[in-house]
């Protein structure tokens, strides 16, 4: 496979011969900030009498010259979001080092803008290093619109779109009855087991790979180093390339930090090209079963892509969809700690339509209201990913009577709107499946503005790694300093992700991922007992439902113990019955019985 230079950069127009007489310190501390404040300046200047003459701006709170409100965010970003939404209402507009961000604060004006206006709405803000050096140009979720981005994403929506996410079911049900087994017998690690399922989950969709048995496979080391970078490259002030774009054509015999993006952008290409050649191997072979890469391969002359557009494609839904399901589940695991109740009434549900005979499968879904709803509460009620996806408008746009200049980036803060009581009620800080229901016990239509009949940011579970900048300004000179600090290497190595995007650029894989965390749910509760672990008195040791481990983008819960336990004796033999009987064949089955079923409590 043969890999050009990202982004049209050809390293061979650059000629420089060492015996001439030139050379090229790096500048000065001082130089730099002469520098940038110059910068500062005049585009602030710029600004300013642009946007004044042109229209009032949304409210917000004042900031200082030059820096805006940069000072006035802390790492949680979103409290502070919401704490304005109060005074300043659902519009609000910021300014971080001249650069304008528009602040979405209900789902009524994000639907507006990132929806209806998607045209002006859907581009993505520039990351030289991030986006077109360290990634090629290649990383969907980063890229911006171009005739790569529109192949890439019509290849994403041919494999992953809702008829072929049903070809991924019989490798979901196995890693279902497999995270069952694993939690089973070993329930005080069942967070590393569900990181470990989640992976094994995405490999197979993605490549056809053998199930991961070890929490501790270097796939999933893989999967978090390679976020860990992508999201270092990514923090503003990490690069000056960002702010003088003329360094990106620095040669990189002078340019450590462009050298290292090139290497590590051929060291991943060559990683990722492996792996989608060896899905070509199989499918020579006479081996094509199901998986996204087949897909990109059986359709590559339709698609228009070439090999090394298709195998960053597999790649990034495999990065970005493997550790998404985990984050998800770790918050369902703490709800059914914390509401024993709600526990009870979806167990009451599954053992009226499933029984105890067996596992549930796909073709109970429709069958099964409450844990459908269990499932939109998990994503609702503590958010994943409190920010969302970056979008940047390409032309000046006027709402409400305010002006939005060209250029804002808009941030829909989705953790005040799935905490909004005026769409969810008054116990919108609540564990509720209820709400997701009519009157009758059956899926309630869509809270209005949200996405496919469940909330803002759960449409696409799979994309989390979009909201790279979901904080984006705190951090601005602590990153200069320090981005290799300890501190700075564990604020990115446990980023997870999850946000939806506008219309035209929603979750491609939000019907596999949102297909993993039901079928995952549903077993849980089939199966076992989620209960607080004990102290020596035998009182419940309640887990903390209000702290969390803050990444800057995505919030988990702070660890917490509890008990998993089998739910009755016989679990344990179905769960290997499971296991042994191979999926395809149980998914047959199961859907065969329910119909004979059906048919015999009609008549």
């Amino acid at each position: 496979m043969n890999y050009s230079a990202p982004f049209g950069v050809e390293l061979s127009s650059f000629r420089w011969s060492p015996t001439e007489q030139f050379s090229l310190s790096s500048p000065s501390p001082s130089f730099l900030a002469g520098g940038i404040a110059t910068s500062f300046v005049l585009f602030y200047l710029v600004s300013f009498i642009n946007t004044s003459r042109k229209g009032k701006l949304p409210p917000g709170p004042k900031g200082i010259p030059f820096f805006g409100n940069l000072f006035q965010l802390t790492k949680d970003a979103w409290i502070d979001f919401t704490e304005w939404k109060s005074k300043y209402g659902d519009l609000i507009y910021i300014t971080v080092a001249g650069q304008g961000m528009l602040i979405l604060n209900s789902h009524k004006v994000a639907a507006d803008l990132l929806d209806r206006r998607a045209a002006i709405y859907s581009d993505r803000p520039r990351l030289i290093v991030a986006s077109e050096i360290l990634t090629g140009g290649v990383l969907i979720p980063f890229a911006r619109y171009s005739d790569v981005w529109r192949r890439m994403r019509r290849a994403s929506h041919e494999g992953l779109n809702n008829n072929t996410a049903r070809d991924y079911y019989p490798a979901q049900l196995k890693e279902s009855a497999l995270l069952i087994d694993g939690v089973l017998k070993d329930s005080n690690n069942w967070d590393d087991e569900l990181k470990r399922a989640a992976v094994s989950m995405i490999l197979g969709v993605v490549y056809d790979k053998p199930t991961i048995e070890n929490c501790h496979d270097p796939s999933i080391a893989r999967v978090n180093d390679f976020i860990a970078r992508i999201v270092r490259a990514a923090f503003p002030g990490a690069h000056y390339a960002e702010y003088f774009r003329w360094m990106k054509y620095l040669p990189p015999s002078i340019a450590k930090w462009k050298r290292e993006a090139l290497e590590w952008y051929h060291r991943d290409s060559e990683l990722f090209g492996g792996m989608y050649n060896d899905v070509k191997e199989q499918i020579n072979k006479g081996e094509d079963r199901p998986s996204f890469a087949a897909t990109l391969i059986r359709d590559d002359k339709k698609i228009g892509m070439t090999d090394i557009e298709s195998s960053w494609l597999a790649a990034t839904i495999y990065t970005t969809g493997a550790e998404t399901t985990s984050t998800v589940m770790a918050w369902f695991v703490l709800a059914m700690v914390t509401y024993p109740e709600v526990q009870k009434k979806a167990q009451e549900e599954l053992d009226a339509v499933v029984g105890r005979s067996r596992m549930p499968t796909f073709a109970d879904r429709d069958h099964l209201p409450y844990i459908v709803a269990t499932v939109r509460e998990s994503l609702r009620w503590k958010t994943a990913a409190p920010v969302g996806v970056p979008h940047q408008s390409t032309e000046d746009d006027w709402y409400d009577g305010y002006f939005i200049p060209k250029g804002t980036i808009c941030l829909a803060n989705i953790w005040s709107m799935n905490k909004d009581p005026d769409v969810y009620g008054p116990d919108a800080e609540h564990f509720n499946p209820s709400r997701h229901l009519d009157k009758n016990g059956q899926l309630a239509p869509a809270f209005a503005d949200t996405k496919d009949g469940e909330h803002f940011h759960s449409g696409s579970v799979f994309c989390l790694i979009k909201a790279y900048v979901a904080n984006p300004l705190t951090l601005f000179f602590k990153v200069m300093s320090d981005t290799d600090s300890e501190e700075g290497t564990e604020f990115v190595n446990v980023f997870h992700r999850t946000l939806t995007a506008s219309i035209f650029r929603i979750c491609v894989g939000r019907h596999v991922a949102n297909n993993s965390v039901f079928i995952d749910v549903a077993a849980l509760l089939w199966a076992t007992k989620i209960e607080p672990i004990k102290d020596a008195q035998g009182q419940p040791i309640m887990p903390d439902t209000v702290s969390t481990i803050n990444d800057g983008l995505v919030l988990r819960p702070v660890p917490f113990k509890c008990s998993i336990t089998p739910r009755f004796p016989d679990v344990p033999a179905i769960v290997e019955q499971t296991k042994e009987l191979g999926c395809i064949e149980y998914e047959e089955t199961v859907h065969v019985i329910f119909q004979y079923s059906a048919m015999f409590n009609h008549h």
